[in-house]
């Protein structure tokens, strides 16, 4: 159980934290290879073969998360396919409530995520979570991926928080990992990002299945 006493600072991931992954997993995994497919003349199959080695080569770095430069490498309209498949994107069982009760509070509340200023618009759009949050902020609008210790140096010099009585919610291990580096107190990771996966089991950092298991003295 939190105790959310020693926490003024709130900040929450979004795709895989408040938003189901099975968006961003079922498009980047099946979505895209399709169209990367008929573009090309490949099969699914030989499509992925291409693909996967080049997405793994970039995880973890600014350009994973930049649409723009997977339109130019892929030769695809990237934003445009993702509009296609919006009615994917969902918030994960019971963000509303924790959030709900979160803005009721008098903590700050931040959203912190990798992803580009496009699909962060789309996804806000569908989801309508904007009121719940003081500040958004992107890895792009601070030049370096939250994979990066200088994400959260960057993060403090234009939203002040202290170390100690911050937490930050991501189902990223490594972004977690570069928070605890960087001082950041208390770290949650989420088990079970997308619904249609199994939970997953984590060591490395305390984890909840939904926010449910947060709220208690919220």
């Amino acid at each position: 159980m939190m105790n959310w006493q020693n926490i003024d600072t709130v900040l929450l991931d979004m795709d895989g934290t408040l938003l189901d992954l099975n968006f961003d997993n079922h498009f980047w995994k099946e979505f895209v290879p399709l169209k990367y497919a008929h573009l090309h003349g490949l099969s699914i199959f030989e499509a992925k073969q291409r693909l996967v080695p080049l997405f793994k080569s970039m995880e973890g770095k600014l350009e994973w998360y930049c649409l723009d430069y997977w339109s130019k490498a892929l030769e695809l309209d990237i934003m445009g396919l993702k509009a296609e498949l919006a009615e994917l994107i969902a918030v994960l069982p019971h963000v509303i409530e924790f959030l709900d009760k979160l803005r009721q509070s008098t903590k700050r509340i931040l959203l912190v995520t990798n992803a580009h200023p496009d699909s962060l618009a789309l996804k806000m759009e569908k989801t309508c979570l904007v009121p719940f949050f003081d500040a958004i902020l992107t890895a792009h609008d601070l030049g370096v991926p939250k994979e990066n210790t200088e994400f959260w140096e960057r993060l403090q010099q234009r939203q002040t928080f202290t170390n100690q009585s911050t937490l930050l919610v991501d189902d990223n291990l490594a972004v977690l990992s570069s928070a605890q580096h960087f001082g950041i107190q208390h770290l949650i990771s989420i088990s079970k990002p997308d619904t249609r996966l199994a939970t997953r089991t984590i060591t490395d950092f305390p984890a909840i299945e939904d926010f449910r298991e947060l709220m208690q003295g919220l």
